[in-house]
């Protein structure tokens, strides 16, 4: 089970080279349900994502970067290109931010997520205010969405 919050930040943190990054690739080749082929830096993903905003099943499974490239080439929408800096959150030691800066078409665009243990956590978290608009039940802020043409900049 994954549970997460979404958020458009007010502004990017100085100092991201400090905190460690992955860069992605990533499309969708069905997006209802979701399943999705990532690329995390010399990793390569597949994965399958249930229904829900905040909440929803959530399965991974490892590719070949032979199979992940193949997969890709059959992907719909965009491809999504980011690079996630993970970035501990204050206040809260167990958990970790998450803040993707998109490139290509989609530069600009900026959306931090934070994963949570439980829907209990996740309803009485107070983030911290440069979070800025909580979007997690704003479909159009979800990567599937975006790789079906939804903008949210």
């Amino acid at each position: 089970m994954e549970i997460e919050r979404k958020f458009v930040p007010v502004t990017v943190p100085e100092g991201l080279e400090k905190f460690p990054s992955v860069r992605m690739v990533q499309g969708y080749l069905c997006t209802d349900p979701v399943v999705r082929v990532r690329q995390e830096n010399d990793k390569f993903v597949l994965t399958y994502k249930g229904a829900g905003l905040m909440a929803h099943e959530e399965h991974n499974l490892p590719l070949t970067e032979e199979a992940f490239r193949h997969l890709l080439e059959k992907c719909d929408g965009r491809i999504l290109r980011k690079i996630r800096y993970k970035m501990p959150v204050e206040g809260y030691s167990s958990l970790t931010a998450e803040l993707d800066i998109f490139s290509g078409e989609l530069e600009g665009l900026v959306i931090l997520e934070v994963e949570f243990p439980s829907v209990e956590e996740a309803l009485s978290f107070v983030p911290p205010a440069w979070y800025g608009k909580d979007v997690t039940e704003d479909p159009a802020y979800h990567n599937s969405a975006i790789s079906r043409g939804a903008d949210p900049r």
